[in-house]
């Protein structure tokens, strides 16, 4: 399958990359197994490439900056829902990591 893009999604694309490289770095530290650590860094691709999409649906949110955009689409109780033809368990899987990438943004 070939990904589509435009050169306009490359910029919000590294962005997302920055926001989500402390995160990514941090569950490295912890040690995770591997397995685990690559769930969570496919599952943020899946967020990225879905929160690039709504980007280019949405006018409202189109020119919001990367980061108020993650905290309008990543809250306490997960992530954007995936576009297309995502099982309910990958869904869930990518709600498991979008709570812990929340909980890593905003310790308590």
């Amino acid at each position: 399958m070939r990904w589509r893009y435009d050169s306009a999604d490359l910029a919000p694309g590294a962005a997302l990359v920055d926001e989500f490289k402390p995160f990514l770095l941090d569950m490295l530290r912890s040690e995770l197994a591997k397995k685990t650590f690559n769930r969570h860094r496919d599952n943020l691709w899946l967020v990225g490439g879905e929160l690039i999409r709504r980007r280019r649906a949405d006018p409202k949110i189109e020119r919001l900056p990367i980061d108020k955009l993650i905290q309008l689409e990543i809250d306490e109780e997960g992530g954007p829902l995936i576009y297309g033809h995502t099982s309910e368990a990958l869904q869930r899987e990518v709600d498991a990591t979008c709570r812990k990438f929340y909980r890593f943004l905003n310790p308590k």
